[in-house]
């Protein structure tokens, strides 16, 4: 199962590739391909499941469950594996029916009981904030997810939480396996106040800024300059945002805005706000 939901986002990239190339028709194969993680999401249960050889749920299931490379979800469990739609997100949120089911099911991944079953856990669940597991890349997007679903404070709120409690200067400073450096790279972008939430889609998901001033130095000779404004450890809300003088009021700006270069300035506040939230 979590290689079928790790292939769906090879098939996008593949699509978003062929396109680039003009082979429209390639690219349309491989879109549909990347629909293939519709086929694991188990409304009963509101889970990616693993189905057997004739295409039924495979029992018993237990979303709290590892197996290490025995089961379903490699170096993980239901709770961490469901996630994993980061190139069609709107889908996912269509699948677990909307906007506030999809919010719904993000907290209680965040307040589930972290006790961890089976007969091997895998050593690679770690980081734990419930049974969201910091420590391993397949839950890396998932605290971003809010911003798509209009609750970016909570966003803001876990990257927090993880920027101060889950990183130290210490030999065993990290939660997790550093792997290809995926650990230190969600701390960087996140210190900074950003995040890449689907590799391949150059969009950047804004969170909580930890520094009161970044420079991203460009290959063009231009400068990107993070700005957090009232920045401190109570201010982790964000107020306002300004790109280059003009507002954003979405919780995203784009890689071509990076590119152009200029200044983000991120206004900080100690509460929760309106800022990201979609008007009706």
């Amino acid at each position: 199962m979590a290689k079928a939901l790790a292939y769906a986002y090879d098939d996008w990239c593949i699509s978003i590739f062929a396109d680039s190339l003009g082979e429209m028709a390639i690219g349309n194969k491989y879109s549909r391909f990347s629909k293939a993680y519709e086929f694991y999401f188990d409304e009963s249960v509101r889970f990616m499941r693993g189905l057997d050889s004739k295409g039924k749920w495979r029992t018993p299931f237990n979303p709290s469950s590892s197996n290490h490379r025995n089961d379903d979800y490699c170096e993980g469990t239901a709770w961490q594996w469901t996630w994993f739609v980061p190139h069609d997100i709107e889908g996912l949120v269509n699948l677990m029916g909307g906007e506030a089911p999809f919010a719904e099911k993000l907290d209680s991944l965040f307040t589930a009981s972290s006790k961890l079953e089976g007969a091997v856990v895998s050593s690679d669940i770690s980081g734990l904030i419930g049974q969201y597991a910091h420590g391993n890349e397949p839950s890396h997007h998932i605290i971003h997810l809010y911003n798509y679903v209009n609750q970016p404070s909570k966003t803001q709120a876990l990257i927090d939480s993880v920027l101060v409690s889950q990183y130290t200067d210490q030999p065993d400073g990290l939660s997790g396996n550093e792997d290809c450096g995926q650990m230190s790279a969600w701390y960087v972008l996140n210190a900074m106040g950003f995040y890449q939430v689907c590799p391949g889609k150059p969009v950047y998901s804004i969170g909580r800024p930890l520094h009161k001033q970044a420079k991203i130095h460009l290959p063009n000779g231009r400068t990107f300059t993070i700005k957090a404004i009232n920045n401190s450890e109570t201010n982790k809300y964000i107020q306002s945002v300004q790109l280059n003088g003009k507002a954003i009021v979405t919780p995203f700006f784009t890689h071509h805005d990076l590119e152009r270069g200029g200044v983000l300035e991120i206004t900080m506040t100690n509460h929760p706000t309106s800022w990201g939230i979609k008007k009706n």
